[in-house]
């Protein structure tokens, strides 16, 4: 799976091991700044912290289930 595009250059062809200990600004359009608050705000430090924020899980099911709902 290529998700090159999905990554700040410099983190480009890193194993997904590699990425998910990775900072949250590794990924494509995600500053220093917005990290930093992801970190204040959650305590998210890295992509894995930020995949398993239950917040986002939340969120994904809603999105999930909302396009399946008739």
């Amino acid at each position: 799976m290529n998700i090159n595009f999905a990554l700040d250059k410099a983190y480009e062809g890193k194993s997904f091991k590699e990425l998910v200990d990775a900072p949250v600004d590794a990924l494509a359009g995600v500053s220093a700044k917005d990290a930093e608050l992801l970190k204040q705000a959650f305590g998210v430090k890295t992509i894995g912290d930020l995949a398993k924020l239950k917040y986002v899980k939340w969120a994904q099911a809603i999105a999930n289930l909302a396009e399946s709902e008739q």
